[in-house]
């Protein structure tokens, strides 16, 4: 409760702030009725539209984010005047020390200026301007501008806007776009710690296993049970391998021979829960009535390409990689297990401990590839295997009927 003696300030005693300079629909759109959209593509596109509904001459808009991924350094979002979707570009790494980078207006935000605005139509050629301005000149651009999104933690992305309207944008335009600045970097921060966390997860331990993650399963122990055709893969003599040759040469023998049988894996449906120093656990759900025939199609793909890395390899001096690789099919409980602190989404069960103990019996057999009978009759191909008897397996009780590849 307020104090008698220290009385609430007056309405006309409250501090005024600076921001915003002008309240306008875009900016409460920006700020109440963006919730329930998740993606910065299509933000990008209906903001857009509503600045020029609302007289704002912007004729091209882009967003630029660097993004926590693999494969890519970062993302180019970009909207014309017309385009119903905006359209997503992505730059690989090394992008940014290449001569076009160093020369855009990008680099001199993400190098520290707090704005580059271009006067388009003043520019004459031998100006010693960026190569990028006179594509905007051809695509009719008048004026750019372009201003940082400062996230937490100096964490900087960019936005411009273009305009196409003869003179370029009026003072009064420009100040209508920086009063959105604070709002649109909020709502863009939002969504993009939300791709970066799909994209982390997709990463680490595969798109399935990342949306049920998303989704809420994050207790310990929680999961289901499900029918899926496994795949178990492991590197032969690594050990030997990593002692051997340095370092550096270890880690791209490693990720050649990771490239060559995750991608056939993935392309054809599989889902790889986790990699295991040299080794790789996958599974193909029985929810895909082809999931058999696409694991076999995923094998014979991974082994035409470790043909063409081997070939590599020797052209290099380097070591031929062999490895074994163990199928079966069955039920596997799929769900989090671990500790109170630190779980692993992965699967477990007996049908699991069938892959592995057949992965290991390649050593013995000489066969890169043994499947068990229970995956072969499922898949339909008793008649294109060759069956090499029952094996006992370590740790189960019953023998295990094993068939493999038939030898070329």
């Amino acid at each position: 409760m307020q104090s008698l003696s220290n009385p609430a300030p007056e309405p006309s005693e409250l501090s005024v702030g600076q921001w915003p300079r002008h309240r306008t629909t875009s900016l409460d759109w920006l700020v109440n009725e963006t919730r329930n959209e998740r993606y910065i593509d299509n933000l990008l596109v209906q903001l857009c539209d509503r600045l020029r509904d609302e007289g704002i001459p912007v004729s091209r808009a882009t967003m630029h984010f660097r993004t926590h991924h693999p494969q890519w350094l970062g993302a180019r979002l970009l909207w014309r005047t017309g385009m119903t979707e905006a359209k997503i570009t992505t730059f690989d790494y090394g992008t940014e020390n290449t001569p076009q980078f160093l020369r855009s207006p990008v680099n001199e935000i993400f190098s520290g200026a707090t704005e580059v605005r271009k006067d388009i139509e003043a520019l004459r050629p031998g100006d010693g301007h960026a190569e990028f301005y006179d594509d905007l000149k051809r695509e009719g651009v008048t004026e750019y501008i372009a201003w940082p999104m400062e996230h937490t933690l100096g964490k900087r992305h960019i936005v411009t806007f273009a305009s196409d309207r003869p003179g370029g944008f009026l003072e009064e335009h420009v100040n209508y776009l920086k009063d959105l600045l604070p709002a649109l970097t909020l709502v863009t921060e939002i969504r993009l710690k939300n791709i970066m966390a799909r994209t982390l997860l997709q990463t680490y331990v595969g798109p399935h296993a990342s949306e049920q993650i998303l989704a809420g399963a994050t207790t310990r122990g929680s999961g289901a049970t499900v029918e899926a055709a496994i795949l178990i893969c492991d590197l032969r003599d690594f050990t030997t391998i990593s002692d051997h040759w340095p370092r550096d040469d270890v880690i791209e023998l490693l990720n050649g021979y990771f490239d060559a049988m995750s991608e056939p894996i993935e392309k054809h449906g599989g889902e790889i829960l986790k990699f295991m120093g040299d080794g790789m656990l996958a599974i193909f759900p029985l929810s895909n009535p082809e999931a058999c025939e696409n694991l076999l199609q995923a094998i014979k793909t991974a082994e035409a390409l470790m043909v063409e890395l081997n070939a590599e390899n020797k052209r290099k001096g380097r070591e031929v990689l062999r490895y074994g690789i163990g199928v079966h099919v069955g039920e596997v409980m799929y769900g989090n297990i671990g500790s109170r602190r630190r779980l692993d989404f992965t699967v477990i069960g007996p049908a699991v401990n069938v892959a592995s103990r057949l992965e290991s019996l390649t050593k013995e057999i000489k066969r890169p590839v043994l499947l068990s009978r229970a995956f072969v009759e499922m898949a339909g191909q008793e008649d294109e295997m060759d069956s090499l008897g029952a094996f006992p397996l370590r740790g189960l009780g019953e023998p295990v009927d094993v068939f493999a590849f038939p030898l070329k």
